[in-house]
């Protein structure tokens, strides 16, 4: 049961090494490690938090832990993973995750929603490609002009 202005999205998350392979022609498409979940989108969150088990079923690297602040403001330290590779909204990036207690309910984070151009709206209960930019994300890069120009230069 959804609470109210909660917004949940089906995703697609599959290991990016394996697609990798895949891609190599040493692993088949159907060794690739996937799982369809379906996870709340949390806009003050900041990473994806995908449970334990979940994370060892797609077979992403654990290297590092990181040390998390929670909406009551405590703090946890906990497992970070990487070679995820998430399809939200017909969109696909790869990204790091927190690994959080077997079981525990996926979120969806700030880092996908900005990577993926897409705007949350809690009155419709949904989560959408920006209208602006319908058919491919738009990646902000604000006080880059200079950097740019240096590599237009080159």
């Amino acid at each position: 049961m959804k609470k109210m202005g909660e917004i949940k999205v089906k995703a697609r998350l599959e290991n990016l090494g394996d697609l990798f392979l895949r891609d190599a022609g040493k692993l088949g498409k159907k060794r690739v490690r996937s799982a369809q979940i379906e996870a709340v989108v949390d806009t003050g969150a900041v990473m994806v938090l995908l449970p334990r088990d979940l994370v060892k079923r797609l077979g992403l690297l654990i290297f590092d832990r990181n040390t998390v602040s929670l909406a009551d403001e405590s703090k946890v330290e906990m497992d970070r993973a990487a070679g995820l590779f998430i399809t939200v909204a017909g969109r696909r990036m790869e990204t790091d995750c927190l690994v959080g207690p077997a079981g525990c309910e996926p979120l969806l984070g700030q880092i996908v929603m900005e990577g993926l151009d897409l705007i949350a709206d809690p009155a419709k209960r949904t989560l959408t490609p920006r209208p602006e930019a319908p058919d491919f994300p738009v990646i902000k890069l604000k006080g880059q002009r200079r950097a740019l120009s240096l590599l237009s230069a080159a």
